[in-house]
């Protein structure tokens, strides 16, 4: 039996054709080396003063047996580079929400501003992604957030965001002391942070949005339709002349 052919029309959206920053794998061995340094005296500070949860039964016991807590010595301060840390792709995500929305550049600068509004949260200085073993559904929406993230601030330097492809949850997990790690954020100002954010400035591009470029120049552009010519199957052939009369 002859194929037939017949037309099959396609639009394409510019919106999810971004990929991720290419950066080598000598260079990204290097960046998660200065990483898990700089996360290391956080996995030390809970190893040594964080107790490890045992589960709800063990808060109930504890909640009802006499506590001397007053008696007990409180654990030392945590380290001066825990608030500069985001740990998890939702509490990230959340805040590159937060960060390209609120608009720093039409906030008021620091000597108009009032004294009871609260100052504005560091922006982040880099994203590091474990992208081995993860489906890109979980993670593909982050090149665009942090462009658009970046974008909201042109006054500072863009946000860079490197995809680990090697397998390192594991050495991500020991350095924070946390079960497991996937993704792992660092803010602006960030504490013995400099050497880690200047090689990942040097070495990981800025990421481009295409179609944000285009949207801001306010020009039209028509739909752009692909016509693919195919083939019936030869079993939809076989149906369609059943079923005729």
């Amino acid at each position: 039996m002859e194929k037939r052919k017949k037309i099959e029309y396609q639009l394409d959206t510019p919106y999810s054709a971004l990929s991720w920053p290419s950066v080598t794998l000598e260079d990204q061995e290097t960046i998660l080396e200065l990483l898990c340094t700089l996360l290391a005296p956080l996995g030390q500070y809970r190893s040594e003063h964080i107790p490890l949860s045992k589960g709800k039964r063990d808060k109930k016991r504890k909640r009802k047996a006499s506590t001397t807590v007053s008696n007990a010595l409180s654990p030392p301060p945590a380290p001066e580079l825990k608030p500069y840390i985001d740990v998890g792709l939702t509490a990230i995500t959340r805040r590159l929400q937060e960060t390209a929305s609120r608009g720093h550049d039409v906030e008021p600068s620091q000597g108009n501003r009032s004294s009871s509004e609260e100052p504005p949260v560091p922006c982040y200085s880099a994203i590091f992604i474990a992208r081995s073993g993860q489906p890109s559904i979980m993670n593909g929406h982050l090149p665009q957030m942090v462009a658009v993230a970046s974008k909201s601030h042109s006054a500072r330097t863009p946000i860079r965001l490197v995809g680990l492809s090697k397998s390192c949850e594991d050495r991500l997990s020991e350095s924070l002391g946390i079960p497991r790690v996937s993704c792992v954020g660092i803010r602006e100002g960030a504490p013995n942070s400099k050497a880690l954010v200047e090689f990942t400035r040097q070495y990981v591009p800025v990421i481009e949005v295409q179609w944000l470029k285009e949207a801001r120049q306010a020009e039209h552009r028509g739909t752009n339709i692909n016509m693919i010519e195919t083939f019936i199957g030869s079993k939809k052939q076989l149906n369609r002349g059943i079923s005729q009369p």
